[in-house]
């Protein structure tokens, strides 16, 4: 976990272009949302930017609160837990070759 100081959605933006994140987005989740396990086709690097959230890989789980920081590799197992107040976060995206 990585603790970030926030600047702007824009800023964030252009550190992602310069780490070779091409695509940014914003993610919202409404209060106490679970998402259960998933992957994605893409690399993913992100931030959270309101509420707190719980990232779970494999018996491992982090509580990720505003400023808090994650990174997925490329169709990395997962699931998500939202908190009371719901979470919002940006995140870089950048697709991956299939291995």
């Amino acid at each position: 976990m990585t603790v970030q100081t926030i600047a702007s959605l824009q800023d964030y933006e252009t550190e992602m272009h310069a780490l070779g994140f091409p695509e940014v987005v914003v993610r919202d989740y409404s209060a106490d949302e679970v998402i259960p396990t998933h992957t994605h086709p893409f690399a993913a690097k992100a931030v959270v930017v309101r509420g707190e959230m719980w990232l779970t890989r494999g018996d491992d789980t982090q509580h990720l609160r505003v400023g808090d920081g994650f990174q997925l590799a490329h169709q990395e197992p997962h699931a998500e837990r939202y908190g009371s107040e719901g979470a919002t976060y940006w995140v870089g995206r950048r697709a991956e070759p299939w291995a």
